[in-house]
């Protein structure tokens, strides 16, 4: 009795079916990366669909069979079937390898193994790091040291071991220089951890996509160029340069000058013998304390000259709040709440959309200059202060606690006020305040 089946079905069935499970067998327990042989090796499944019709096809013809070769619908959606699983498969192996922070898996952390390499002790050293965290620190020895971790994401210990195995750390002469980096980097399902250690008079320059950077006790200038993380620089003697993308930066106790570009979150700079200097986009709090060479702060909207710092200054979410500033201080901004106590030198503010509050605790000794609009002017003086002042509110009132015989306030019909006059016993700083469609105070602390 004649079987209604082609023959050829079942063997094509059988076939296809070891052959994707010899496959994903060996993807499961042999480390096999069956997403990097289907995407280039895929083709071969209909080559070999192919090739069994073909027999069949042959062997038809030599026993009278025609129908022998042809295509079950049950072949059609056996392989489309399978190759959507191989497909699931595939994609899942790439979200892994690619994307590792969208799925589950463990974090295996594998000792780095560096042989100490001798150095120069004032030698250029480059620290290239890809992802992880680098940390870089000064010693009296003429060597570079490395210790830290290898931390591969992976589903199983298998393949993170397999995975460890190809990364490691060297340390290279490169022309006149010398370069600590990865020796395979673009995975991302592996950061490196990087402790290094560097003779104290080398000249270090740091270069990272993602991790946290930290750097200590060197004698010379230090560079850092980071994509997403923060950086922590402490005790160095020469001049720090930061250009950053994302993260928080902290600068302390530095002998030079800093210097800190790009974007990123908040930034801390104490006690630098130097000058601070920022100049970009930082969605957090800019904060200095204890500049002794003063602040230079550039944005969008905001440009910021202080010859000194000995107090602090904090720039963030609307406000700028300047304390103790002995030398000169000039701010062109807008949208600012500004507040200034105890400046010791020359102020020049030049500001719309907020407030302007400046506060003396001495009778100043140094012109101030005070441009507003659509906010209101402060000033507050102790009463032994001796000035002379112009003050125009456009739209305004002007209200002033100190009074006498040369002091002299206007108003006008259309509801403008002006205020002129000398007052105290010495020559005394220039004031000279303006505003729009906000009030000036002149009080007494």
């Amino acid at each position: 009795m004649a079987n209604g089946r082609p023959r050829g079905s079942s063997l094509f069935s059988g076939l296809i079916l070891i052959f994707i499970g010899v496959l994903l067998m060996m993807h499961n327990y042999r480390g096999f990366e069956l997403g990097h042989v289907l995407r280039h090796w895929w083709p071969l499944l209909l080559i070999f669909f192919g090739g069994l019709k073909l027999y069949e096809r042959m062997a038809g013809s030599r026993s009278n069979d025609p129908g022998a070769s042809r295509i079950t619908p049950a072949e059609v959606f056996l392989v489309l079937g399978l190759l959507a699983l191989v497909g699931v498969v595939v994609a899942v192996e790439g979200v892994k390898e690619h994307f590792p922070d969208w799925v589950s898996g463990d974090t295996t952390a594998v000792d780095l193994d560096v042989a100490p390499e001798a150095v120069p002790a004032n030698a250029r050293i480059t620290v290239r790091g890809g992802h992880g965290d680098i940390s870089v620190r000064g010693s009296d020895e003429a060597e570079v040291r490395v210790n830290g971790k290898k931390n591969v994401r992976s589903w199983n210990q298998t393949d993170a071991q397999r995975v460890a195995g190809k990364v490691g750390v060297e340390v290279v002469k490169n022309g006149d220089g010398y370069e600590v980096q990865p020796t395979s980097r673009g995975d991302s399902r592996v950061s490196v951890d990087m402790d290094v250690v560097v003779p104290l008079k080398s000249s270090v320059t740091i270069r990272n996509e993602k991790g946290d950077i930290s750097v200590s006790d060197m004698g010379t200038p230090v560079s850092i160029n980071n994509g997403n993380g923060d950086i922590d620089v402490r005790n160095t003697i020469g001049d720090v340069n930061v250009d950053m993308r994302r993260g928080d930066a902290k600068i302390s106790g530095t002998r030079g000058d800093v210097k800190i570009s790009g974007t990123g979150d908040s930034v801390d700079v104490m006690d630098a013998a130097g000058n601070f200097t920022i100049n970009g986009e930082f969605v957090g709090p800019i904060r200095a304390e204890k500049v002794a060479k003063g602040v230079r702060f550039v944005s969008h909207r905001t440009d910021l000259t202080l010859t000194q710092l000995s107090g602090h200054m904090e720039a963030g979410s609307g406000n700028l709040e300047i304390v103790d500033a002995p030398g000169n201080l000039t701010v062109r901004t807008h949208e600012e709440e500004i507040t200034i106590e105890n400046a010791g030198g020359r102020i020049k503010v030049d500001n719309r959309n907020g407030n302007v509050e400046v506060r003396f605790s001495s009778p100043p000794k140094e012109d101030i200059d005070i441009t507003n609009a659509s906010a209101a002017i402060t000033l507050g003086l102790p009463e032994a202060s001796s000035f002379q002042i112009v003050a125009d509110c456009h739209s305004g009132d002007i209200d002033s606690e100190f009074d006498g015989d040369s002091l002299k306030k206007t108003t006008t019909q259309s509801g403008d006020s002006h205020f002129e006059g000398k007052y105290g016993n010495g020559r005394g700083p220039k004031i000279t305040l303006h505003t729009s469609y906000g009030s000036i105070s002149i009080h007494k602390n």
